[in-house]
């Protein structure tokens, strides 16, 4: 059995935080505390293609 948060032909929920971080959840689990939708559900392949489309840089830059 295929963990849902690694599942291929799962469907996802892309969720995002303040900080701007991205995340891929399955769809129709709760979103954690501190969390928001921003994408899906869909499949894999399109939620992830929206967090390259949208992710920005949260490591401070040395």
């Amino acid at each position: 059995m295929t963990h849902p948060f690694d599942a291929p032909d799962g469907r996802y929920t892309v969720l995002v935080n303040a900080g701007g971080q991205h995340s891929l959840w399955p769809a129709g689990t709760d979103v954690p505390h501190g969390w928001a939708p921003a994408h899906g559900p869909s499949d894999r392949a399109s939620c992830l293609a929206y967090v390259d489309a949208h992710w920005r840089e949260t490591a401070k830059r040395v």
